[in-house]
């Protein structure tokens, strides 16, 4: 482990985040008069169970070209966990090709649900799995495999916390996390949790105070998730997936919606300030959207889909404008 890894201490970070035009499978659904924006084509990744991505992290862009880790929310030995891939937003539709890199350094997770890039370095990631377990990550320096740093439990955690998401906001020097519980039909809505975050010299997740919040997305209905994933855009907006899973053959419906405010103060204090009434952004018919990464600087969102039976997709938006 190099010098730079070991001291690693207290940063922070807001995301980014895009807006788009309808495609197949892709529906504008802005409330406001603002125009709808491009999105690409789906392109496939995998086309069954084991293959849906459950969590992304875009790592380097490049054009309409994106570089990402995904996590798959595998549960049996020996099946992927992470992955490396990189999506060509081009419309083509083809199928886009992973790398699977090796679990080292602790038992393989059962059900990871969220993947975020730590800000301030270029090999580490933190990983939720949906009981709320952290594992802090490093790639190795060959690239074929993650170790794990740090092992430790979210915050808080409620009753019945079932969690699919999680990102990091940076600002002033400071880093807090924000995160979950999904939620489920119209009698749990999604609670959020917001904690300032640092790391010891031993790469040990440190939470400070938390704060929570209720969401409830207005669309879509049914077998509603009412938060699988969230991201946070330049501007601090906060950008919630919800989903409707009707079963391991769907039918799956999504969007992502404008759901508030993310802000961190130069004291390290979060803030999470909820719309009355939330904008839904983008629908995405016939797909379960559980991965949404705004990547910083382009207002483009990469999104990624576990559709169970089906495998999963990719695709890109402009919602993080």
């Amino acid at each position: 482990m190099s010098m730079r890894k070991a001291a690693l201490t207290t940063i922070a970070l807001l995301g980014t985040a895009p807006a788009v035009a309808a495609t197949p499978g892709v529906t504008a659904a802005r409330t406001s008069d603002a125009p709808a924006r491009a999105a690409t084509g789906w392109h496939q990744v995998g086309r069954d169970m084991s293959s849906g991505i459950s969590g992304l992290a875009v790592t380097s862009h490049s054009g309409g070209t994106y570089q990402a880790l995904i996590a798959l929310d595998n549960k049996r030995p020996g099946e992927n966990r992470i992955a490396q891939l990189t999506h060509r937003a081009d419309g083509s539709g083809r199928t886009t090709p992973v790398r699977p890199l090796e679990w080292r350094g602790g038992a393989e997770p059962i059900d990871l649900e969220a993947l975020e890039a730590v800000p301030g370095t270029s090999d580490e990631y933190l990983a939720v799995a949906s009981r709320g377990l952290v594992h802090h990550l490093e790639v190795t320096d060959d690239g074929t495999a993650v170790e794990v740093r740090d092992l430790s439990p979210l915050p808080a955690i409620g009753e019945g916390d079932n969690f699919e998401s999680f990102t990091l906001v940076s600002r002033h020097g400071r880093l807090a996390a924000v995160w979950a519980d999904r939620g489920e039909g119209d009698d749990r809505p999604a609670t959020l949790y917001a904690a300032p975050l640092s790391f010891n010299t031993y790469g040990e997740s440190v939470f400070g105070a938390v704060t929570k919040a209720v969401f409830h997305a207005p669309y879509p209905a049914g077998n509603v998730r009412h938060a699988s994933d969230l991201t946070v855009t330049d501007a601090g907006r906060l950008l919630i997936a919800s989903a409707s899973d009707e079963g391991d053959d769907g039918p799956f419906d999504s969007a992502v919606s404008d759901a508030g405010r993310v802000s961190l103060d130069r004291s390290g204090r979060v803030r999470l300030a909820m719309a009355k009434s939330p904008d839904v952004l983008r629908k995405f018919k016939g797909h379960k959207v559980e991965a949404v990464d705004c990547v910083p600087g382009t207002g483009v969102a990469v999104l990624g889909t576990d559709d169970e039976n089906a495998g999963g997709a990719l695709t890109t938006a402009r919602i993080c404008d």
